[in-house]
Order: structure tokens, then C-alpha cells, then sequence
């Protein structure tokens, strides 16, 4: 990468970060915090309060990811930055459980995020495209695994309401960042692979493959959601642990099940392995949901559930976003990872509203219970699908006389890059002067003989 590119990488992958962040960090404590409002809450209005950012998310991040291209990425990120803060400032402010709803709801509807890996496309050449997207994903586990440990301090320090306006104060500081730290892009266009095209759509959602996928991170979310209305009271109902010392839990688990993740997928992806892997995650999730119904009155019940648990989570996060890649039509990567990322906030808000639904009126168990019929459903799905071959994913950019290019040069050109060994699907963009290969794992490749054919 150029140093523009790692600028842009970096300072655009914080910004994400940050954003994961503020909706994070009340995930381990907020359900507590909840309980000693005046209104005294149902676990229904605290699980909409969890979860109401979702929903907003859903309905907004790919329209703001199209209207990015017509009216650009900047002002747009503005935009959604602006009405994050906003939302923050709100629930911080708030005095009762309705008020943190619609600040939640408001945070959610400044759905940027397909705004930033769209600029992130705009900033980076095709050939690091993949690094960078890489980075930007990455910092979603660092901001859930930061938030565990984080949000029981700040509590301490700073309260829930001091934790929604911190969060709203940098993300007002992350709009100087988008201003004066992350470079202008030189030329700003749609990217097949980064952004979501409404043609597309109908394509992806007829694609059985991608739907049990996007029914994975849809119960995902929706069991991690529905697991903190529950988690946080269950601890301190079995053990002395205030609200402010959870962490001292999460923060052995979840280094612990990250160190277990790694080998995991490093042998899933070397060995052609990754639907085995995947499904076996799968099953153990199912086994976490298991364990938390039958010991959620217990500590080391809990404790030994929430070890289980994040082994799952950590290898699923990881995966599924590998196997959207992998699955995905090469010219429709952007429309695939766009209906995912709105199965993920769906997921989100379901799991929080009924999550605390079924808490206050049937127990905590009925709550683990849900998620394992979820999970069933998912084994299911993730047994039958096809095991995804083995391939990466490669980009090369096009000169400026592939503007001209006419329809049959395009599948000319694809044609012979098919014939090539060791090419998987071959993508011709003249439109964004972009060749999108998907290679054979296996072979050796030699990127001169792509450029050999463009040039004819």
C-alpha cells in the first residue's frame, strides 16, 4: 500500500471501529442499568433499547450506501456521523426507558457503514482492496472483544449516561478525522465488489447459498443480542460480582477463545476445510445455547457457558464474511456483503426484542432456549450447503481505454482469462476499468499473464 492507502485504511477502519464501539459498549451492562430507571422497565423495553439500532440500521445502511454515489462519500459520512452523535446525546439524556429507545434508533439510522467501505474502494487501489477491507472488518471484533472489558469500567467511572455522551463527543471528533485526516478520493464510483446495486439484488436473494449464510449472521446476532438482557442479571444473581467487575469474566473468556479461534480458521482455510470448521462452530454454538439454558442459575455455569460461547462466535464472525467472499458471484460482492450486513442488524433487533420478551415472561432459560432452536435451524442449513471451494480473490485495474470497451470485448477477454489454469470465475468491469478473478488455491499464478491479455 502506498502511505495515502494505509491513511486511508487506518483512519477510515478507526472511524468504523468507533461507531461499533458507541453501540457496543452498553451491551454488558445496560440490562442492569435498565432495572433502576423510575419507569422500572420491562425486559421487552430493555431488549427494544439493546436492539432498536438494528432495526434503523436495516432500513437505512443501503440507502445510504446508494446515495453515497450520487451525492458522495464525505457529506454522507457527515451526515450519518452527525445523526449518530445525535442519537447518543439523546439516549444520554434520556430519563426513561422510551427515551433510550429512540436514541438508540436514532444512533442506528446513521448507517454509515456501507459509506465507508465504499470510500474505502474509492481510496484504494483494486490489488489492495482486499487488505484494506480486511482491516475494516477487523475492527468490528476488536470493538465487540474492547466493549466487554471497557463498558463494566466506564461504568464505573462514568455511568451509562456519561458512556452515551463520550460516545457521542468522539464521534463528533471522528467527523474532523473524515475532514482533515482521511485523503479526498480522487475519483468516487460505484465498486462492484464494495457496494450494493439494486439490479443485483433480485440475484443474491435467489442464491440459496448466500440465504443460509444470511440466516447464520441473522440468529448470530439475534442469540448475542438476546444473550445480554439475560447474562449481566444472571451474574450478579449468582455471585456477589457487581455490574463493574464483569469484566474480570469477560476479559479471560475472550482472550481465550480467540487464541482457540485462530488455529481453527488457519486450518480450516489451509486444508479446504472451512465448511467442517464451519459447521462443527455451529454445532458448539448450539451446544453454548445448551449449556446457558440448563446452568444460567449457576457461576461457573455461566462462566463455562460464556467460554463455549465465544469459541462459536469468535470462529462464525470470522467465517462468514470468508464465505460470503468465496460464495458470492464475483461482479455482485458488494450487493452479497449489503444483504448480509442488513440480515445482521435485523438480527440485531429481533434478538434483542425478543430476548427480553421471553426473560420477563418466562425466565431466563426460555431465552436460551429460543436461541437453540435457532441454532438447530442453522445446523441444518450450514450441513446442507455446499462446501465452498477453495479460492482467493484477486483485482486488477484496467488503463483508460477500457472506458471504450464494448460488451462482446468484455466477455472476449473473460473468456480467455477462464481458459487460463487455475481460474475459478473471471469478472470483466470496463465500467470501473476492473478485472475480478477467483483463483484456484491450488495454483500457482502469475498476475503478468492478466495484464499480458488486457493488453490483447
Amino acid at each position: 500500500m502506498t502511505p495515502a492507502e494505509l491513511r486511508a485504511t487506518l483512519s477510515l477502519a478507526s472511524i468504523y471501529g468507533l461507531r461499533m464501539l458507541g453501540m457496543f459498549l452498553i451491551l454488558p451492562i445496560f440490562a442492569i442499568y435498565a432495572s433502576t430507571l423510575p419507569d422500572k422497565p420491562s425486559g421487552l423495553m430493555v431488549g427494544l433499547a439493546l436492539g432498536a439500532y438494528g432495526l434503523t440500521q436495516a432500513l437505512l445502511q443501503l440507502p445510504f450506501g446508494m446515495a453515497s454515489d450520487k451525492y458522495g462519500r464525505k457529506p454522507m459520512i457527515y451526515i450519518g456521523l452527525g445523526i449518530f452523535a445525535l442519537g447518543s446525546m439523546v439516549a444520554a439524556l434520556a430519563m426513561n426507558i422510551e427515551g433510550v429507545i429512540i436514541g438508540r434508533a436514532i444512533q442506528g439510522a446513521g448507517a454509515v457503514s456501507a459509506v465507508v467501505t465504499a470510500l474505502v474502494a474509492d481510496l484504494t487501489r483494486d490489488e489492495h482492496r482486499t487488505k484494506a477491507m480486511a482491516t475494516i472488518g477487523g475492527t468490528i471484533g476488536i470493538a465487540f472483544a474492547l466493549s466487554l472489558v471497557a463498558g463494566p469500567i466506564l461504568n464505573d467511572w462514568i455511568g451509562v449516561p456519561g458512556i452515551f455522551f463520550l460516545t457521542g463527543i468522539l464521534t463528533l471528533a471522528a467527523i474532523a478525522v473524515v475532514k482533515y485526516v482521511v485523503p479526498d478520493p480522487v475519483d468516487s464510483h460505484y465498486h462492484s465488489d464494495a457496494s450494493a446495486a439494486p439490479a443485483k439484488l433480485k440475484d443474491v436473494l435467489k442464491n440459496t447459498q448466500l440465504l443460509r449464510l444470511n440466516y447464520g449472521i441473522f440468529a448470530l446476532h439475534a442469540a448475542q443480542m438476546a444473550m445480554f438482557v439475560v447474562v449481566p442479571f444472571a451474574i450478579n444473581q449468582s455471585s456477589a460480582m457487581d455490574v463493574s467487575q464483569h469484566w474480570k469474566i469477560y476479559l479471560p473468556v475472550v482472550v481465550a477463545a480467540f487464541v482457540l479461534m485462530v488455529p481453527a480458521i488457519i486450518y480450516g482455510e489451509k486444508q479446504a476445510r472451512m465448511k467442517q470448521v464451519f459447521v462443527t462452530a455451529v454445532a458448539v454454538m448450539l451446544l453454548a445455547q445448551i449449556m446457558f439454558a440448563v446452568s444460567i442459575s449457576y457461576f461457573w455455569g455461566i462462566v463455562a457457558s460464556l467460554t463455549i460461547y465465544f469459541i462459536a462466535f469468535n470462529l462464525l464472525e470470522a467465517s462468514l464474511p470468508s464465505l460470503i467472499s468465496k460464495i458470492a458471484p464475483a461482479a455482485a460482492k458488494g450487493t452479497a456483503m449489503g444483504v448480509y450486513n442488513t440480515s445482521q442488524s435485523l438480527g440485531i433487533f429481533v434478538g434483542g426484542a425478543l430476548g427480553g420478551y421471553l426473560s420477563h415472561t418466562y425466565g431466563f432459560s426460555s431465552v436460551f432456549i429460543f436461541c437453540g432452536v435457532m441454532m438447530v435451524l442453522w445446523l441444518l442449513f450450514a450441513s446442507s450447503m455446499q462446501a465452498p471451494l477453495a479460492v482467493r480473490t484477486r483485482m486488477y485495474t484496467m488503463d483508460a481505454s477500457a472506458d471504450g470497451m464494448t460488451a462482446a470485448e468484455a466477455n472476449a477477454i473473460r473468456g480467455r482469462l477462464l481458459a487460463c489454469a487455475g481460474v475459478v470465475e473471471a469478472a470483466v468491469l470496463p465500467q470501473e476499468r476492473t478485472v475480478i478473478l477467483k483463483l484456484d488455491k491450488s495454483h500457482d499464478w502469475d498476475d503478468a499473464q492478466v495484464y499480458q491479455l488486457l493488453k490483447g
